[in-house]
């Protein structure tokens, strides 16, 4: 047999990941060194090619995506990711969408294992009363707004004095902060231009974020905190009844060491808040403040109000009880606040994909340790073969981008666990092919992959842009336009 032969066992095993995020990009590097290490023993050898595919024009999802522009040390990830494209084994193949351009047989026909790590693009429905609303807003399509993702939109309606934002995790965080931001603080950023003009004529003075449990039961990083404490013209407002915390509730707190930081970092909120009150409104630099940020725990949104015009014009909210270990229930006691508009963080929904099962429950592929299920309700031994999970796609919608490389690791693990258990030394694909050949078969379906030198083009592309006003880079928002860049038909 010779190497070109389909099934000769010499040839490289081959690979697709879907999502070329950060659960995407590390399952590829964790993949390769995992089967350098195991794979002769487990009769695969060590030699392997990744292509990693993604539907946007450019990588990386999540980090240039979902993360605030105000996050530029989170962004640094970025770079790192990028490292992994130096690596000749891990191929990049933007603007093509699996299910849609090319469907999941497609797929296996040409590559001994699949591995989905499709990210996020939809909000959990938030079900309440009035979710319906005029000025009723998912957290996920202002997170594209203000991040410039291809397909979201171009404007925003910031026209809202006063503002409810519901949720008690890191995104519920970002949305906050970007509503009582300063366009000015977003220059050193990669914040578009209409970002930055639309943030400029934002109406709002006065927030109101809404926690569901109390302040130990919280899910924000340390870090979302800090950057709370620095928002220039904000004061903070609290209840200083919610930091009233029983001494079994700190000590379950301080059982886990990120929870007792936050809750550390908690209460040096409380303490700023109380000093911004007591010098008569000011922001933490103790200049007189011209807006508001009231956080609220144990407040469980119950009905968004409305007025006979069907917009927002108020929050109903259950006061509750948070138990040491997290539980909550509601107290009955209610009140109203009122707001003009109503955003919801309460949870990603991870992408549906045309031909694989979907766990509406969980929010996620239906798959059992990251090995995809053939269809709802089927028995969990019964899989799709050579076909996995990875990321939010497997566990649904927590964690922070580090909980990707655990999933990594135990899907990439049942990756080579099942290929050497295949008679086939992993070679399952029948029409297993090079880079060319994956070429061709996508220029035929009228396709044109954007590779890791169209990346390179778009970011100096940005960085050139940046440098004619002053600034790091601009992050390119029009898909058209950076499928043109990264095509070099188009240059700054």
């Amino acid at each position: 047999m010779t190497e070109n032969t389909e099934t000769s066992a010499n040839r490289p095993l081959r690979v697709a990941v879907v999502g070329a995020g950060p659960a995407g990009v590390y399952t590829s590097d964790i993949l390769l060194r995992q089967l350098s290490q195991r794979g002769e023993e487990l009769g695969l050898g060590t030699d392997a090619t990744i292509d990693l595919y993604e539907k946007l024009p450019v990588p990386f999802g999540l980090v240039r995506y979902g993360v605030a522009p105000d996050h530029p040390s989170i962004k640094f990830i970025q770079g790192a990711l990028a490292k992994t494209f130096d690596n000749p084994k891990i191929r990049l193949f933007c603007d093509i969408e699996v299910g849609e351009d090319v469907s999941l047989d497609d797929l296996r026909e040409r590559y001994d294992a699949i591995v989905f790590a499709t990210g996020a693009v939809d909000d959990k429905p938030l079900r309440i009363p009035g979710h319906d609303l005029k000025r009723v807003y998912g957290a996920a399509h202002f997170v594209e707004w203000y991040d410039g993702y291809p397909t979201g939109p171009r404007t925003w309606p910031l026209t809202d004095g006063t503002v409810a934002v519901i949720g008690g995790g890191n995104v519920a965080m970002d949305v906050a902060r970007e509503l009582v931001r300063n366009a000015d603080d977003l220059l050193g950023t990669d914040i578009p231009q209409n970002v930055y003009d639309g943030i400029k004529s934002n109406k709002c003075t006065e927030l109101h974020l809404f926690v569901r449990r109390d302040v130990a039961h919280a899910k924000f990083s340390v870090q979302e905190l800090r950057e709370l404490e620095k928002l220039p013209g904000v004061q903070l407002m609290i209840n200083e009844d919610d930091f009233d915390l029983s001494d079994e509730t700190l000590e379950v707190a301080a059982d886990d060491k990120l929870t007792r930081q936050m809750v550390e970092e908690l209460f040096v909120i409380r303490d700023m808040a109380e000093d911004m009150e007591d010098e008569g409104g000011t922001d933490f630099n103790g200049q007189p403040a011209n807006k508001k940020y009231y956080l609220h725990f144990n407040s469980n949104p119950v009905e968004v109000l409305g007025g006979a015009d069907g917009a927002v014009n108020g929050i109903r909210v259950e006061r509750t009880v948070t138990a040491p270990d997290g539980a909550m229930t509601g107290t009955g006691e209610t009140y109203d606040v009122p707001v003009e508009a109503v955003y919801h963080a309460i949870g990603y929904k991870p992408a549906a994909v045309n031909g694989v099962a979907y766990d509406e429950k969980g929010y996620r592929l239906l798959n059992d340790s990251g090995r995809i299920q053939a269809e709802p309700g089927a028995d969990a031994s019964e899989t799709v073969p050579f076909v996995y999970a990875t990321g939010w796609a497997k566990r649904g919608p927590v964690g922070l981008i580090g909980s990707t490389k655990s999933d990594a690791l135990e899907t990439v693990n049942n990756i080579l666990d099942d290929w050497a258990a295949s008679g086939e030394n992993g070679r399952v694909a029948p029409k297993a092919g090079d880079e060319a050949e994956v070429i061709a078969f996508l220029r035929s379906k009228g396709l044109q992959p954007i590779g890791r030198e169209g990346w390179d083009r778009v970011v100096a592309y940005e960085h050139a842009q940046g440098e004619k006003v002053g600034r790091e880079h601009i992050k390119l928002v029009e898909p058209d336009q950076i499928r043109r860049v990264a095509r070099g038909e188009e240059v700054a």
